[in-house]
């Protein structure tokens, strides 16, 4: 544990259940690590759709988690816990956190940080553990994607989607990939997707059929749920994996199962947050070994639209609400 920590520090709390203004400036107790946890005087920290839905009063921390919203930070550690061995003060780490980001000080476990990839700033950096854990763990892991395969990504101009695109492109994929405009397909190509569709003028589906290799796709990333999932089932070729990591369209819907059994396929998903702290670490270890080096590299990168001081959280969130982005929102205490 260091010295002299500061005894408080700023924030953006959830005033009540609402709409962007329900995120109002606040002051509190500093936090202190546990035996395993280290604290970060953050630099940057990421926005995300969870965060939005937390916000919203329908998302809660898990027990012992901050209150604040915020998934991913970057910065500085300032103190750590009597366990930890790695990372020490005064090292630069981005980090999962279970919550507490949208501050000037940030406490988490120690086994969910991970070193600044090389050249990174504190901003690019808070860019990465909240999308690459989660694109990791669900393209990688429960989706088995592998080299000559082919993925479809929706939603392929978001945070989750500029990682899928780039991690499943440099993994030897074919990449398939919707977005809502030309210009985000456009943006989706140049980051290796090998057919970009707009959802809005055209049936991916159809798309898909006629153009990707073999007229199918081996896994697909989904977070629309809804009427998509029975698109998605028809998408899948036989041995397919479906991953649900969110539900913007529904989460519940009449589905036909046959091609399911008829097609051998995979229906899949899972959440991040909740998830204990040995996972993360094995995550994490996973990450440093076979992505960090392709980041050190700059293989790939993080893709930031907007940054906003803290303060502004509140349009933080409207931009994401609106869906004009493409890649990620920062915040910056």
């Amino acid at each position: 544990m260091a010295a002299s920590l500061p005894e408080t520090m700023t924030c953006m709390k959830i005033k009540a259940p609402g709409g962007p203004d329900a995120l109002v400036l606040a002051h509190r107790p500093c936090p202190r690590p546990k035996p395993d946890e280290v604290l970060i005087r953050v630099a940057a920290a990421g926005v995300n759709r969870p965060d939005i839905v937390q916000r919203m009063g329908l998302y809660p921390p898990p027990p012992g988690a901050s209150d604040l919203p915020g998934l991913e930070v970057a910065g500085r550690v300032i103190a750590v816990g009597g366990n930890v061995t790695w990372p020490k003060v005064g090292d630069d780490v981005c980090a999962l956190t279970p919550g507490g980001g949208y501050a000037d000080h940030c406490v988490t476990p120690a086994s969910a940080c991970l070193p600044f990839p090389k050249t990174f700033s504190a901003r690019e950096a808070a860019a990465l553990p909240e999308n690459y854990f989660t694109v990791w763990h669900n393209v990688f892991e429960r989706g088995a994607l592998k080299s000559g395969e082919t993925i479809l990504v929706h939603g392929g101009s978001s945070g989750i989607g500029t990682t899928a695109i780039q991690l499943a492109h440099a993994f030897g994929a074919y990449v398939v990939t919707t977005a809502g405009s030309d210009e985000k397909c456009g943006a989706c190509r140049d980051l290796g997707a090998d057919l970009a569709i707009n959802y809005k003028t055209q049936d991916f589906g159809e798309e898909i059929k006629a153009k990707a290799p073999g007229g199918g796709v081996d896994v697909v990333l989904d977070m629309v749920g809804g009427g998509y999932t029975q698109r998605n089932i028809r998408a899948l070729k036989p041995d397919g994996r479906l991953v649900n990591i969110a539900f913007l369209g529904g989460s519940k819907m009449e589905l036909d199962l046959t091609p399911v059994m008829v097609k051998r396929l995979t229906l899949t998903g899972s959440t991040l947050r909740p998830r204990d702290d040995a996972f993360k670490g094995r995550l994490a270890a996973a990450l440093k070994e076979k992505v960090w080096p392709l980041l050190d590299a700059g293989r790939i990168k993080p893709i930031i639209h907007s940054t906003f001081p803290l303060i502004e959280a509140p349009a933080a969130h409207r931009l994401m609400e609106s869906s004009g982005h493409i890649g990620k929102i920062i915040l910056i205490p």
